[in-house]
């Protein structure tokens, strides 16, 4: 009898393939197992099975599977369902899902490799010198991967050579799977089972006489083995024994030691004891005790707690509870930064119980947790992670946290899936029964929104820990001061008082400024031209540490012009400002003052961003320049002034939510200073310091700013009133765009009418060569979500079918922010 199974793809295909399997594969393969699939006409996939079968393919003959990849599931069930919503929901593939999901090194693809042909019968004279560099390494070397071609060749394409000595029957070709992850394996020692007598072991020493070095390893092995009862590391024996590796291997060699490995992760916790969590004021505890009652009747709850209103604490408190019943939890943070600062946190209550997962992770570690988590290990009982920690394999989540709830780093850009991972975990939690504790000091406007209404519970923290006043929030008028001509460079008189006084009190500042790079316009005085990136609707950014102009979406960068290139003029002034020019000015005003900066450029490094803020902890750093990676959940003990360079930049932005992340933004930044006992000072630069944002932030209000915006929101139909859709179309040329796009909202406007907006262009049209153009859908509450993606689908696929098109590329944002 026939047996199949239905396969999920990590490629963007919208249906599961069918392959053929044997008895004895059907019997043993399980929902979740992966296996080495053919695809097209030579690759090969890492595919997952969802589904087994005993019904054949209607319109195609199954392909046999190549080989299997696990011994057991290495995806839960629970995962997988999770993974359908996901897929369903945000209008992506399971594929998708599939591919952003499970680390890289599970996708086994398959590498072309180079091998002499088995007839080669060659005339050397007939091949040309780059044909025969690749034939002489064959000569030496039975197999070549495309890499090392190129390596030998010098050039990037190959496939020209690689094709000529093909139809000459030189080489052939074939496709080989290849894995990626490699457990990490320490080297150990100990001494050959031939000489645990006393006899022979007195033999062995009296032979070792004359090799006193040898000698003095196997003494320092016994000696090591008396005082630590533990396995030896072929490291460690060496150094104690100030030995080479190579004294060791000879003693391997003789078989007097044995060597043998143990698997190790490489990811492992070297603190000491844990402490005891503290105990929670009266305040945290009114809101812990309003939380565990909320979870009675709701799995979702907002904890709305004021900046260092000591929120950790109540989340480690609910953490401890669930941990005590065998469950797992999982701490979500929206920025890597984040988790630097909290990890230490978690580990002194939790110790190796946490385990961490974010992008900076090598491919190695992160496989580590991801079976830790699978096999349910308490090494990652609480899982503390960016918003990619969501598609770890749960099997017994009881708690989800979701810090910084606002964030819209939550939500997922590009490639698809496009899920905004705190509406993946509420779902996450449901499909577990576990419950979802939302934190925020300034929550997102449709959070707060459901809380009124009653779909969410609602636990506050009005006052901050220790009873610390909020800090005072002065607003400075920069247009005023630039007429009294006050300002140096672009602090003002006011701004350059605190920080002098803050400095002489041996307190620390931070000054927030929303842009990278030194300058983001270069312009000619002369004839007012700025250079432009080639590939995007951009100015380029004047990076003054490298010297360099770059573009800031396509990475596209050029030394620094010394003259005009539109007129030649050496007359060229920037525009702007970013956090480099912010550095620069403060060692000028302040020369004896180590200044750090904080952004992009400074933090690609795996621990970069932990450096910056231990430094800035430990006082080595006086004044931290940054952007909006450093407002959020930071929490440093020392600073007492909070300097916002330009608050304008953010509100003057055209989108609808603008207002609200402005709010969030300062009120964050705000509450990093004065954390302890002295009341802390914020300046905020602005050109308009009666805008009615800025006022509602200075005193703190956010119930007035929330009715606004509610208000705003309801009067001309954004969430939380109606869901948005968001399609985008792509291509190379202006007119194709143009004309899809006028064909797509067209189409769309047949169904929902007016609820279709555009098309139009964004403010920046072109990245990397591509034209964009957007087309909005706003879907009222009483429109059945589901028909709505389905006849986005249907148009999708009739604009698919005309040739023209087919080309121009589609990308839909659900809930797009």
């Amino acid at each position: 009898m026939a047996y199949f199974i239905d396969v999920i793809l990590p490629i963007p295909l919208q249906r599961l393939f069918t392959y053929s399997i044997t008895e004895t594969e059907a019997n043993f393969l399980q929902q979740g197992m992966r296996v080495a699939v053919p695809f097209g006409k030579s690759k090969v996939y890492t595919a997952l099975v969802y589904k087994i079968h005993q019904e054949a393919p209607e319109t195609y003959e199954a392909k046999e599977i190549q080989q299997i990849l696990d011994e057991e599931p290495i995806i839960s069930p629970q995962q997988l369902k999770h993974w359908e919503w996901i897929s369903s929901y945000y209008m992506a593939s399971l594929g998708e899902v599939f591919r952003s999901a499970v680390p890289s090194a599970f996708l086994l693809e398959s590498e072309t490799i180079i091998s002499k042909h088995e007839n080669c019968d060659v005339d050397e004279n007939s091949l040309k010198d780059d044909e025969f560099l690749i034939f002489e390494a064959l000569q030496h070397q039975s197999l070549l991967k495309i890499q090392e071609i190129s390596k030998i060749l010098d050039k990037k394409n190959v496939l020209p050579v690689l094709t000529r000595l093909i139809d000459k029957k030189v080489i052939q070709v074939y496709e080989e799977i290849y894995e990626q992850y490699k457990p990490k394996l320490v080297r150990y020692v100990k001494l050959h089972a031939k000489y645990e007598s006393e006899k022979s072991l007195q033999e062995l020493l009296e032979t070792l006489n004359r090799a006193k070095k040898q000698r003095e390893v196997i003494l320092t092995l016994f000696s090591i083995s008396a005082t630590a009862k533990k396995p030896i590391k072929v490291k460690e024996l060496a150094t104690q024994s100030k030995a080479s590796s190579a004294i060791i291997k000879a003693l391997i060699d003789k078989e007097i030691l044995e060597e043998y490995y143990i698997q190790r992760d490489r990811i492992t916790y070297n603190g000491g004891e844990t402490e005891d969590s503290k105990q929670l004021n009266q305040y945290q505890l009114e809101a812990y005790e309003t939380i565990k009652t909320a979870f009675k009747t709701k799995d979702v709850c907002l904890l709305y707690g004021i900046t260092s209103s000591g929120k950790t604490e109540v989340y480690v408190k609910l953490i401890e509870e669930i941990i005590a019943t065998g469950k797992q939890v999982l701490y979500l943070l929206p920025e890597i930064a984040l988790t630097t600062q909290l990890i230490t946190r978690l580990q002194q209550y939790f110790g190796e119980k946490v385990a961490i997962y974010h992008s900076k992770y090598s491919i190695h570690e992160r496989v580590e947790v991801w079976n830790n988590v699978l096999e349910n290990k308490p090494k990652a009982q609480i899982v503390l992670g960016a918003r990619s920690s969501l598609f770890l394999p749960f099997s017994n989540l009881g708690l989800i946290v979701a810090d910084e709830e606002h964030e819209t780093s939550f939500k997922q850009f590009d490639p698809a899936p496009r899920y905004h991972a705190r509406d993946a975990a509420i779902v996450l939690s449901k499909i577990h029964q576990g419950k979802i504790i939302l934190g925020s000091a300034t929550p997102s406007v449709e959070s707060y929104y459901n809380t009124k209404i009653g779909k969410y519970a609602l636990a506050t923290i009005t006052r901050r820990y220790g009873d610390v006043l909020l800090p005072e929030m002065e607003l400075v008028d920069i247009k005023e001061k630039h007429r009294k001509k006050r300002m140096k460079g672009h602090f003002s008189d006011r701004l350059l008082e605190e920080i002098q006084e803050t400095l002489d009190n041996g307190e620390q500042i931070i000054l927030f400024q929303n842009r990278r790079g030194f300058a983001p316009i270069i312009e000619c005085k002369t004839c007012g031209n700025s250079p432009q990136c080639p590939n995007c609707d951009v100015s380029l950014t004047f990076h003054q540490y490298k010297n360099q102009l770059r573009c800031h979406y396509c990475s596209h960068h050029i030394a620094m012009q010394q003259q005009c290139f539109a007129c030649g003029s050496h007359e060229l002034d920037s525009k702007g400002f970013g956090t480099q020019q912010i550095e620069q000015e403060l060692l000028e005003l302040f020369p004896k003052v180590k200044v750090g900066r904080m952004d992009l450029d400074t933090t690609r490094g795996k621990y970069s961003y932990q450096k910056i803020i231990s430094a800035f902890e430990q006082q080595e750093i006086q004044i931290l320049v940054g952007t909006q990676m450093l407002t959020k959940g930071l929490d440093f003990r020392n600073v007492n002034l909070v300097g916002i360079m330009n608050a304008d930049s953010m509100l003057n932005f055209p989108d609808f939510r603008a207002h609200e992340r402005s709010f969030q933004l300062i009120q964050q930044v705000a509450g990093r200073a004065g954390r302890t006992k002295k009341q802390g000072k914020v300046i905020v630069q602005t050109y308009n310091p009666y805008h009615q944002i800025l006022q509602q932030v200075s005193v703190g209000n956010y119930e007035a700013m929330f009715t606004d915006q509610l208000n705003d929101r309801r009067q001309f139909q954004y969430p939380p009133f109606y869901r948005l859709i968001k399609i985008t179309l792509k291509h190379k040329e202006y007119n194709r765009v143009n004309e899809s796009a006028a064909w797509f909202a067209k189409s769309l406007r047949n169904s929902f009418g007016d609820n279709v907006l555009g098309p139009e262009f964004p403010p920046i049209a072109r990245i990397r060569n591509l034209y964009l153009k957007n087309i909005l859908l706003k879907i009222p509450k009483n429109q059945s979500l589901g028909k709505t993606k389905d006849m986005i689908s249907r148009v999708q696929a009739s604009f698919l079918s005309i040739s023209t098109y087919r080309s121009v590329r589609i990308i839909i944002d659900v809930d797009t922010v």
